[in-house]
């Protein structure tokens, strides 16, 4: 495993994460409508920096919630309120699909994916943040991540014409394809598992253009940082920490 230097121009002491809750955590943020979706909003009144985080399939777990208040609380130097949109309309995917180890669960999660692609919720990215930016006129300077399928849609967004981002974070993406790489243009940070395909996320490391940050999470599954997070597994809990500390460092440096 490789640990993380301190990025050029940022101690390593820029972070204070709280400590990890491994289980029952209640999140600190409050929930609104923002552009049509009910949206888990966390971080302070003064921030003048905005995060639109898309959540994995799963919805609002504990832990993706988590994570979303640890980007809000930790770095006292540079403040963001976090955004979560709820794509799925209160229908998240159960969990319990998940590993799809059976004919009824392909099925139910194939349904799932045909209602849900990342290419039609990418199209609904633009719209949602000049909804959110409106009624937050002090962010002046945003980022996007995402988790899993939501890695892919910051993919989607972040190559496209009109990206209104500074700074991008995918979180063990589902579905690489290193051709999208080629139009991205923003800073990019990707955290990558174990489940992903190696040579796809390398070549996407090559194909991206502008500043970026890619590294492998060797003992880690997909979904380490979100919703299949088992913080009761103390390297679990680790690797997450891990995790957030890096988005946090990548986002100061470039958001």
């Amino acid at each position: 495993m490789s640990t993380m230097p301190a990025q050029h121009g940022h101690s390593e002491a820029c972070c204070n994460l709280p400590p990890v809750v491994s289980k029952g955590y209640e999140g600190k943020g409050v929930y609104e409508e923002l552009g049509g979706y009910n949206s888990y909003v966390t971080g302070p009144k003064d921030a003048t920096r905005g995060i639109i985080s898309i959540m994995d399939i799963f919805g609002f777990f504990p832990q993706t919630l988590q994570g979303a208040d640890i980007l809000a609380t930790s770095d006292k130097d540079n403040k963001y309120k976090v955004f979560m949109p709820d794509w799925f309309k209160g229908e998240a995917c159960p969990i319990e699909w998940f590993p799809p180890d059976n004919e009824d669960k392909q099925k139910k999660l194939g349904s799932f994916f045909e209602k849900h692609t990342p290419p039609s919720v990418a199209k609904q990215v633009p719209d949602y943040f000049k909804a959110v930016a409106a009624k937050y006129p002090e962010i002046t300077t945003w980022g996007i991540m995402g988790f899993c399928w939501g890695g892919k849609i910051v993919s989607l967004v972040t190559s496209s014409d009109d990206n209104p981002f500074k700074a991008a974070v995918e979180c063990h993406p589902a579905m690489v394809d290193p051709s999208e790489a080629e139009k991205i243009k923003v800073p990019l940070l990707m955290l990558a598992s174990k489940d992903e395909p190696v040579e796809d996320v390398k070549k996407f490391e090559q194909n991206l253009t502008g500043p970026k940050q890619v590294e492998t999470f060797d003992d880690q599954i997909h979904g380490w940082m979100a919703a299949r997070s088992n913080l009761e597994d103390s390297r679990v809990k680790e690797e997450y920490s891990r995790g957030y500390e890096t988005v946090l460092k990548f986002f100061a440096k470039y958001v």
